[in-house]
């Protein structure tokens, strides 16, 4: 090794970033921002104390890393002119210095000495690894080109920054390494999740008290509870070199998938849920058809701050506001007042190019809100209905369902699509706790599935009962009560993780249901807190941090609605951030299909399925 090569393991983000940038400036909150501000401090801070310009290769996970938080513009003006794919080909340009920004995976390592052996394709390398590089790994690559190597650092940051209070594992194939029985890799994948919680929190640098959901038939959160204390431990013990960091006042509680299993497959009526359920956005692109015919595309992301505003309300809501927003901007324009369609809109954004740009996003967002719209008025309004009175097990005027299959009934006999009258019938079931085996195969044969049952019969692999047995004790949660919030219809369902996150904040959570894996200060005495279902009003995300942290992950995929949650319990219960994360974001489609190839073999390689999909 030569006296060149620097190896620190940079774990609380060290060294101030000369001139900041103005994504860090707004504020330090959301977990995007803190992210990049993360990676300034790093990889950034390195590339200011050299004048020539560099250029950055990524794998595709820091590919994905980076684009959720920062631009290219951001990177050029940090000198780095060149982003390339560590995987493929290169040209070798000897004048330039390389930054590597990858994951510590043997692949990553052995294509990073491919570069330098036998001929050097660059100048010197930068070495930045999002996580703990294991020590084979490290002497492999030092022993390879260790005279290459000026800098070599892990920064602690193996999760994906999805939203403002969302993160994600980004990795969907864990849902069937931990729930399959036949998965080979369970405890494997249950150990990476734990590094990544570990890197949130070293970037949060928080050294939360955790706690898990206690099941009688599942281990998972228990399991991931007691890697993640004893990681952090070590990560903490490790990383402070004067004296060991104590506990903050975060809280982080695990639960598993199997403990809500209604609300991801529930028709949500809340814009961004009900838009991800209904129609076909792959990777945040919302693709549909201009009225001039052409394809056009747009990414429903932060960086769109009406997406923002609107995310989280109910359709009836956006559906409202759009069309008001546009005959503002119209009576601005000394339009004629009239109905405001997309191709009257169109007229208008044709004459006035000045109008368009002003115009777009709202259009994007008229165009989304009338195709969900559509759906509601084909047939998702009738399965809301029943759908909400099997979860909720009452009306829409607070009357007992007595007999769940009467509610179920119209919603066989009616011409929906296989998946909508699956999620019917799993409501029916989640009702009450488990059908007969008789009465389960009627159901299969009237849905058509006799060939794929493992659609409703695989849920037992998440813990949930589907066959109901003598011995069988109700698992169902204790419910706040709701009966006098002001609600939507068909959104009178609240999903379980929010009563969860309300009573944390008040100090109410069971400690039999939730044991302690390990205890944080008091971090709520609940003085102030409001219940987060009164009618908040808008606030800036810098109203939001003034207290403690909490954060939540759940085992196998989070739904939006549970995403909305976390907004809706900091913006009501101003004493902590809520923030939410798992392994990945479900869609009630996805969920299904995930649950229905529980069945099948181990797949072949996880690694080779994100780098495909990347």
């Amino acid at each position: 090794m030569t006296s060149e090569f620097v190896f620190v393991n940079f774990s609380k983000g060290s060294g101030a970033v000369g001139k900041k940038n103005k994504m860090a400036t707004a504020s330090d909150h959301g977990l995007k921002r803190i992210v990049w501000k993360r990676i300034q401090e790093t990889i950034i801070t390195d590339c200011r104390n050299s004048e020539v310009w560099k250029i950055l290769i990524l794998d595709p996970f820091t590919t994905k890393l980076l684009s959720s938080c920062c631009k290219m513009s951001d990177l050029m003006s940090e000198k780095i002119t060149i982003v390339e794919d560590l995987f493929k080909s290169r040209e070798p340009v000897l004048e330039m210095k390389a930054i590597y920004f990858m994951t510590p995976t043997a692949k990553c390592v052995d294509a990073f000495i491919k570069d330098f052996k036998p001929k050097p394709k660059y100048k010197a390398a930068y070495v930045y690894f999002t996580d703990y590089c294991p020590d084979d790994l490290f002497n492999k690559m030092r022993q390879a080109c260790g005279k290459h190597i000026r800098v070599c650092k892990e920064i602690n940051i193996s999760f994906m920054p999805q939203e403002a209070q969302v993160f994600t594992c980004d990795n969907p194939g864990a849902f069937r390494s931990i729930y399959s029985p036949k998965s080979q890799d369970k405890t494997k994948t249950l150990e990476t999740l734990a590094d990544q919680l570990v890197t949130l929190c070293a970037t949060l640098d928080e050294y939360p008290g955790i706690r898990y959901k206690k099941d009688g038939n599942m281990e998972n959160a228990k399991l991931l509870a007691e890697l993640v204390d004893r990681k952090l431990a070590t990560h903490y013990q490790l990383d402070d070199s004067g004296k060991k960091k104590e506990k903050t006042q975060a809280q982080l509680l695990i639960v598993d998938r199997g403990f809500d299993p209604v609300t991801p497959i529930l028709h949500e009526l809340t814009y961004q849920a009900m838009a991800y359920d209904l129609i076909d956005i792959e990777n945040d692109t919302y693709k549909y058809k201009a009225r001039d015919g052409l394809e056009k595309q747009a990414l429903l992301n932060e960086d769109d701050m009406l997406w923002v505003k609107l995310r989280h309300q109910h359709i009836a809501e956006v559906s409202a506001q759009i069309p008001k927003m546009v005959k503002e901007i119209s009576a601005s324009k000394k339009q004629p007042d009239g109905k405001i369609t997309i191709s009257n809109l169109a007229q208008m954004m044709k004459k006035m190019p000045a109008f368009r740009k002003q115009m777009t996003e709202k259009t994007i967002h008229l165009q989304l809100a009338e195709d969900c719209m559509k759906h509601f008025a084909n047939n998702v309004e009738k399965l809301c209905k029943a759908e909400q009175d099997l979860a909720v097990g009452a009306d829409v005027d607070g009357l007992k369902v007595k007999d769940p299959m009467r509610t179920l009934l119209p919603v066989l006999l009616n011409p929906y699509s296989k998946h909508d009258k699956i999620r019917a019938v799993l409501l029916y079931i989640f009702s009450l706790n488990g059908t007969t085996e008789e009465n389960l195969n009627k159901l299969i044969e009237h849905v058509k599935i006799e060939g794929e049952p493992e659609y409703i019969q695989n849920w037992k692999e998440l813990g949930v009962p589907i066959i109901i047995t003598p011995s069988f004790f109700s698992r169902k949660p204790n419910r706040r009560d709701h009966s006098q919030e002001e609600r939507y219809s068909l959104s009178r369902w609240i999903p379980t993780i929010k009563d969860v996150m309300e009573d944390v904040v008040e100090n109410k959570l069971d400690t039999k249901e939730w044991p302690h894996q390990s205890e944080c200060p008091a971090a709520w005495n609940g003085s102030g807190a409001v219940s987060a279902r009164q009618k908040h009003r808008a606030s800036t995300q810098d109203d939001r941090r003034t207290g403690s942290r909490l954060i939540i992950f759940v085992i196998g995929g989070i739904s939006f609605s549970e995403m909305r949650c976390a907004y809706e319990v900091t913006r009501a219960m101003k004493t902590c951030e809520v923030i939410i994360g798992s392994s990945h974001i479900l869609t009630p489609t996805v969920l299904l299909d995930d649950i229905k190839a529980l069945s099948k073999g181990p797949m072949e390689s996880f690694t080779l399925e994100v780098e495909t999909k990347a």
